[in-house]
């Protein structure tokens, strides 16, 4: 009975430690970075132009790189500190949707290090499409 007892208490507690051991702990809080970091890309068609918006509530960022994707002319800007709007023109909206123009961000912050954030243009009243964050 005893040996028994030493066999089941071993498994459980080498299946711990092995869970412990392939646990990521380099993944990243996707919660914590998404009440961080507030993201919002806006077409405004009445004035032709996308409004991008970006705050860091700890205000720990030293700097942002803005990228729009899929542009004939690629647009890349650069900007130091915890918040910007930008306007970027935009004649209209594109034939095939604002999926083919994705924004990324590119964000040097003091606690998180290098962080990636990715997310697409939407119409004024049209709910905010997802963010996606990731380590770089």
């Amino acid at each position: 009975m005893y040996k028994k007892i030493i066999s089941v208490s071993s498994i459980v507690v080498i299946t711990i430690l092995g869970i412990l051991f392939f646990y990521d702990t380099s993944s990243i809080d996707k919660k914590l970075l998404a009440d961080t970091f507030v993201v919002d890309a806006v077409y405004h068609d009445n004035n032709g132009y996308v409004e991008i918006s970006f705050s860091d509530t700890s205000q720990k960022t030293n700097s942002v790189v803005l990228e729009i994707l899929g542009m004939e002319n690629s647009f890349q800007k650069t900007f130091e500190g915890s918040n910007f709007v930008d306007r970027i023109p935009f004649q209209s909206a594109p034939k095939y949707g604002w999926k083919v123009h994705p924004v990324t961000l590119i964000i040097d912050h003091q606690e998180f290090g290098k962080i990636g954030i990715k997310t697409e243009i939407h119409f004024l009243y049209d709910p905010i499409p997802p963010t996606i964050y990731s380590e770089l």
